[in-house]
């Protein structure tokens, strides 16, 4: 966040104040309706993702992803939402340098990333944790990696764009060398690397701590969201024939070296399966714990062909996309909230305890003993449930944002 409040007002941390066709933000800015309507959709594909864990009969004792599962709906129904982080860290990064172009000096910048990161963190660590699990716990995420990175960026947003692109390419690649670190060797720092770079569970003198987005390996993403924001934007909007030759080099690029399995691109080779369906499911189940090369390239590829398809799409689904994609953070904290005391809400009326849904993450067992969840069918029922009462809450604060410039909108 920061501390100029009519900037303040209008930005969010997943979001991009850059520009668009239909005005101004209150920096004076144009936004890009084509990134908030692709961070509107990920993050309606992200609240699937969520439902999923909350609702579905299996969530906590099988791989969705499982190659022998024999449910190709399961598959597709995980492997999407594979697209929503990379997504979210790459516009995070794109923001910035969309703030710098606009005009933001490099102090104000810098204060921006760091307070704005410290808060992000701040709200991993306790209302987005709390709300997955209904208990403590430390359960470091999504808004954690964007959270460090931007505070990565408070330093390194003043060196050239193409030197801050290089080190976030730097990071991508060669980032699987990382996992030859003991990080036992960092003595009383272990949790700290732990926490930067390997991804699982560790016993803290607290708790337990689950580090499911290790923190350098993502900050990459967002350095080459920040690197390339200027290729592939300018005064005018969208660079569409830059956003179609990257489109098409991470898409190309991921399907050679992965066909030929290259060393270094994935931890988990594809293999040819029984079907050809399945087959094709290997090779695109690329690693994202943490995201492997094969992964980035794919997911940001895809991502690069759902900005153009956005950049023409109008009418009322743009709409909705647009509401949600310029409410971000607000939307984010309240969907894992009404998700999870939906599904509160649902066991109840079917005769289990609410106590069953507290500490769901940390122990799952009694859902798994009391028969909780549902086929996939009802998952997307709920999915839809729960977007439909997301959108006005999403809808007002967007107007909210538009009429004020209190300080602490900046905030969600």
């Amino acid at each position: 966040m920061t501390a100029q409040p009519v900037e303040a007002a209008h930005d969010a941390p997943l979001a991009s104040p850059a520009a668009a066709a239909t005005g101004k933000t209150r920096s004076g800015a144009a936004r890009i309706d084509a990134i908030d309507a692709l961070r509107g959709l990920v993050i309606v594909v992200m609240v699937l993702d969520h439902v999923r864990d909350f609702f579905h009969a299996t969530a906590f004792t099988a791989d969705p992803m499982a190659l022998d599962s024999g449910n190709p709906a399961l598959f597709l129904t995980r492997w999407i939402t594979h697209l929503c982080a990379p997504t979210f860290v790459f516009l995070a990064g794109l923001s910035v340098w969309l703030q710098k172009a606009n005009g933001k000096s490099p102090g104000d910048l810098s204060r921006f990333l760091l307070t704005r990161g410290l808060w992000l963190i701040v709200l991993e660590l306790t209302v987005i944790g709390f709300g997955f699990n209904f208990g403590w716990w430390i359960f470091l995420q999504v808004i954690w990696a964007i959270g460090f990175g931007m505070i990565v960026l408070a330093a390194l947003h003043r060196l050239p764009r193409a030197l801050v692109l290089a080190i976030g390419v730097l990071i991508i690649a060669a980032h699987p060398a990382l996992n030859l670190i003991s990080p036992a060797a960092f003595g009383p720092l272990e949790p700290l690397w732990r926490a930067m770079a390997v991804r699982g569970p560790f016993p803290t003198g607290a708790g337990l701590l689950l580090v499911v987005y290790p923190a350098i390996q993502w900050t990459g993403i967002l350095l080459l969201g920040y690197g390339l924001a200027g290729f592939v934007t300018d005064a005018g909007g969208l660079r569409r024939g830059r956003i179609a030759l990257l489109a098409v080099s991470f898409l190309v690029l991921f399907a050679v070296a992965r066909a030929v399995n290259l060393p270094g691109l994935d931890p988990f080779p594809w293999a040819a399966q029984d079907s050809p369906l399945w087959s094709v499911f290997s090779f695109v189940s690329a690693n994202k714990y943490p995201p492997s090369p094969a992964y980035v390239l794919l997911m940001l590829g895809l991502a690069f062909v759902l900005l153009l398809a956005l950049d023409r799409l109008r009418g009322p689904v743009t709409s909705v996309l647009l509401t949600f994609g310029r409410t971000p953070l607000f939307t984010y904290l309240l969907h894992i909230w009404i998700a999870h005391a939906l599904a509160v809400a649902v066991g109840m009326a079917m005769g289990v305890s609410p106590s069953a849904f507290l500490n769901t993450i940390t122990d799952p067992s009694r859902l798994i003993e009391a028969g909780w969840g549902f086929s996939l069918p009802w998952v997307y029922v709920a999915w839809a449930s729960v977007l439909v009462i997301l959108y006005p809450l999403s809808r007002w604060f967007e107007g909210l944002k538009r009429r004020r410039r209190d300080w602490w909108l900046g905030y969600l």
